[in-house]
């Protein structure tokens, strides 16, 4: 038997993951075997046994693919930024922006959001979710302390009160995106952060 290139083992996890993105996505995660995606990709369930473990592996790859280029334009350290408000509202919106240009990133939040339960083989998956959330949380939660260290923010505000709040607002965006697309742009996502950031300066989130 002939053994694969690296190359043409990358392609096949690929279309592994293209073929998971469709099936949760039409089926749902529970609904969904191996099975199902080794037909949608055109390999055998042996293929995907090579790559991958259980189901919650395949998920879980599908996932970081997509996330991990989000995570590089909002990973930043705000300690020695003269403009953090500023720069957290750019790193957001690059981040929406993102989303709004690629529909897979629609799927693929919409599959974790409204097409999964995390249960069984994809518990396993929870915790590498909620360390990314709290990975996303700190970084708000510094840019806010450093912004009412500088006097952008009046000093009663509580940062980490006030990132929860933010996380929050972005979450249930990306979720309304999901389910209707068509009602939410980036115009108004940049107006919903900016009022928030316009609350925070008037003293909220004490």
């Amino acid at each position: 038997m002939v053994r694969k290139t690296k190359e043409e083992a990358l392609e096949t996890r690929h279309g592994i993951l293209d073929a998971a993105e469709t099936v949760f996505y039409d089926k749902g995660v529970a609904r969904t075997t191996l099975a199902d995606i080794a037909r949608e990709a055109g390999v055998t369930r042996g293929a995907i046994y090579w790559h991958f473990a259980n189901k919650g592996e395949v998920f879980d790859a599908m996932m970081r693919r997509a996330i991990d280029p989000l995570e590089a334009i909002s990973e930043v350290d705000y300690s020695t930024s003269e403009d953090p408000l500023g720069e957290l509202r750019a790193r957001i919106l690059g981040v929406i922006a993102r989303i709004d240009a690629d529909p897979r990133y629609i799927r693929v939040f919409a599959i974790a959001m409204h097409k999964s339960e995390y249960v069984d083989e994809m518990v396993a998956v929870v915790d590498q979710c909620l360390e990314c959330c709290d990975r996303h949380l700190l970084r708000q939660e510094q840019a806010l302390g450093v912004a009412r260290a500088r006097g952008d923010l009046p000093a009663g505000v509580d940062p980490h009160r006030a990132a929860l709040a933010l996380s929050a607002m972005i979450d249930g965006l990306i979720s309304g995106w999901c389910l209707q697309p068509g009602v939410y742009s980036l115009d108004l996502a940049g107006s919903m952060i900016d009022s928030f950031l316009h609350g925070l300066k008037g003293g909220r989130f004490r």
